[in-house]
């Protein structure tokens, strides 16, 4: 009896000790998660109200747009048996970022995922900048690099400005953003709705620049300019995409970015389906000499807001006013998360056969790898060597 008595309350001890280690984990998973949201529908509207496509209290895009098409039982299938087709086996290649003192003509180094530090006519622009570990409000539940960051959030340059694409957590990280806050004097350009998560954020109001699409600003009028004379201009155009950081879609403006100085010009692509706005903005803004453009994380689920590898093609031809030759087509948005379920270089792969076959000029860097079109270095296919 006294055995038994003794077994009970072993396990008794057990269950307790399991318990409070689960309501542990519970906490430190829910911790900060109302930060990292963000802004309010509330404190974000007042902002939102008169934009181009704002109405009903959401953003709209200007083609029909599904956010998840097809039967749900397949995607549910999917999810089941393809969620890890994307985690590569073998480990992806590092470089560690060499960056000139002085920002260079045309260049750009890629740190995974959509982040790039975007070099134009002297000027330094940081894209949709994440170094966090999880792409979600929560630091222990949700997708996590396949990579580390190549360097320390620290060791950036000094920044003339930095861009977000859009709301998203692969593309919006609040950590990020205090951290550049604290080590960068770099002004914040987003699309309209953004900025209400970053005053939430304490990002000066000062630092904060929003953009309806088409609407353009340059450096000197927010009193950035260089001393030596050069501009850049920074134009939000449009993207055909989705935001949302919390139950509430739509509630911020999503984004692609023209950076324009006196002799480049690149466009960003950040995250978006196919659209009729790439030509449209070849046509008033380009041709571009590099493009940064998204191929991963798309799914037959939802083609009208996550373009494919030969839609990134086509995509750079458009914005290069029909012509696939022109400029270099870096690709954006793939190998760092795992967003969906293809295979983890099925979209370099399908890329390069696109754009061989299109006549366009494409450069896959490893992560913390630069750029620069004008010297551009052997052809490296890397990711043939990390097995999957």
């Amino acid at each position: 009896m006294k055995g038994e008595r003794v077994a009970g309350n072993s396990r008794k001890l057990v269950g307790m000790a399991a318990g409070a280690f689960g309501i542990s984990w519970l906490v430190r998973a829910a911790w900060g998660i109302p930060a990292a949201i963000g802004a309010s529908s509330s404190a974000i509207a007042p902002t939102a109200r008169g934009a181009t496509t704002y109405r009903d209290k959401q953003f709209h895009n200007t083609e029909p747009s599904s956010q998840i098409t097809g039967n749900p039982a397949e995607l549910l299938y999917q999810l089941l048996t393809r969620r890890n087709a994307g985690r590569p086996v073998g480990e992806i290649p590092l470089v560690k970022p060499i960056l000139p003192e002085q920002a260079g003509d045309l260049a750009v180094t890629w740190f995974g995922h959509a982040t790039c530090l975007i070099e134009v006519d002297g000027y330094r622009v940081l894209a949709d900048p994440v170094w966090s570990e999880r792409v979600s409000p929560s630091p222990l539940v949700g997708p996590a690099r396949l990579h580390p960051v190549p360097s320390a959030l620290a060791e950036l340059p000094p920044l003339d400005a930095v861009l977000i694409s859009h709301d998203h957590y692969d593309h919006l990280d609040r950590e990020t953003v205090v951290e550049l806050v604290r080590t960068q004097e770099a002004v914040f350009i987003v699309p309209i709705g953004i900025g209400a998560h970053l005053r939430q954020w304490e990002v000066p109001e000062h630092r904060i620049v929003e953009l309806d699409w088409a609407a353009s600003v340059s450096l000197s009028e927010l009193g950035r300019a260089h001393d030596d004379g050069t501009d850049l201009v920074i134009t939000c155009s449009e993207a055909r995409h989705f935001s949302g950081r919390g139950l509430v879609r739509n509630t911020t403006l999503w984004a692609s970015w023209s950076i324009a100085g006196p002799t480049r010009r690149v466009y960003f692509g950040g995250d978006t389906g196919y659209t009729k706005a790439f030509a449209e903005a070849g046509a008033r803004l380009g041709p571009f000499d590099l493009t940064l453009l998204p191929i991963g994380a798309y799914d037959r689920h939802w083609p009208d807001v996550h373009m494919n590898p030969e839609e990134a093609v086509r995509a750079h031809a458009d914005l290069c006013v029909g012509d696939p030759g022109y400029g270099l087509l870096v690709p954006i948005h793939w190998a760092t998360f795992n967003l969906a379920f293809h295979g983890w270089s099925e979209p370099v792969r399908r890329m390069v056969a696109a754009a061989r076959e299109a006549g366009t000029e494409v450069a896959v860097p490893k992560p913390g790898q630069r750029i620069d079109p004008i010297g551009l270095p052997p052809r490296d296919t890397w990711w043939e060597d990390v097995r999957q």
